[in-house]
């Protein structure tokens, strides 16, 4: 597991999965678009829905919850990196968060 910024998300998620592990209330304020949004608290009942042979972007607030979840990812056999900075960080940038 890596950590990296939000210019290496956004040129890696037409091709990797975005997990956003927050809570439905903070997704309510904007998602990446084209991400997965599977609670943290829900992910051991969900990982079904991501695919294993695709790298996974973790994304959360402010990238705490998911630097956890990235190397939880990755002890169950993903390739998974944490977004730097999370959603707070690319929404500063003026990312797209539909």
């Amino acid at each position: 597991m890596s950590e990296i910024t939000i210019t290496e998300a956004d040129q890696r998620r037409a091709q990797d999965q975005v997990l956003d592990v927050r809570e439905d209330f903070e997704v309510a304020e904007g998602m990446i678009p084209g991400a997965i949004h599977i609670p943290m608290d829900q992910l051991g009942t969900r990982l079904d829905e991501l695919d294993r042979t695709r790298p996974v972007i973790v994304v959360c607030r402010s990238g705490n919850r998911s630097a956890r979840v990235a190397e939880a990812l990755e002890a169950a056999g993903y390739a998974a990196d944490t977004m730097g900075g999370g959603m707070v960080a690319w929404q500063r940038a003026g990312l797209p968060a539909g």
